[in-house]
């Protein structure tokens, strides 16, 4: 007997018994106190969360072999994702999926050619003169002393949003969902307790 079907990638199933393995581990695990109890709308947002892992992970599959990319030499997760606020830039769906250095790579072939220029590098420390002055130091910096800092965040910065464009649209191409299986965001299910 087949397994319910919750997504399709390119045409290719995933099914429900992909989620629930994904699930039971997750409940097996360090963290399952923390986790919302099954049955319940969380934990039906949960599942959903997963099933967007689940696809993530399949669309990171079907595009890297697209693109020969391979997980050799893939950076260090940190490298990419340094901080709580660099996580939150990606969403937490491909946040997730830099756990596996096959995203890592990916990333870094699909972000290869951004850039940021001088100006934008200039802007940003007119705007934040003091966000890159090394600490117990009342003037602010010239910008030739922070230059290479500024431009690096600023680099990373736009490398994960690039990133998160892309496979925001890989997704949209490749990605039908089964009703129930929504995005946990999407206002049209009933378990969407986003509201502004």
């Amino acid at each position: 007997m087949s397994s319910q079907v919750v997504a399709t990638v390119g045409g290719v199933p995933i099914g429900v018994d992909e989620v629930d393995a994904r699930e039971a581990a997750l409940r097996l695990g360090r963290r399952a106190a923390a986790l919302p109890r099954a049955g319940t709308s969380e934990g039906r947002q949960l599942r959903r969360w997963l099933t967007q892992l689940l696809v993530t992970e399949r669309v990171v599959a079907v595009e890297s072999a697209a693109l020969g990319v391979t997980p050799d030499a893939a950076p260090a997760e940190d490298e990419l994702l340094p901080d709580e606020s660099a996580r939150l830039e990606i969403g937490s769906v491909a946040a997730a999926a830099f756990a596996d250095p096959l995203t890592r790579a990916l990333f870094v072939h699909v972000t290869a050619t951004v850039e940021v220029c001088d100006d934008d590098v200039a802007d940003y420390h007119a705007r934040n003169p003091r966000r890159f002055a090394p600490r117990r130091r009342a003037s602010v910096p010239a910008l030739d002393e922070v230059r290479s800092a500024i431009a690096d965040h600023l680099l990373a910065a736009a490398r994960r949003r690039a990133f998160r464009v892309w496979l925001d649209a890989r997704r949209a191409a490749l990605v039908e969902l089964a009703p129930g299986y929504e995005h946990p965001g999407d206002p049209r299910q009933p378990d969407n307790t986003h509201r502004h």
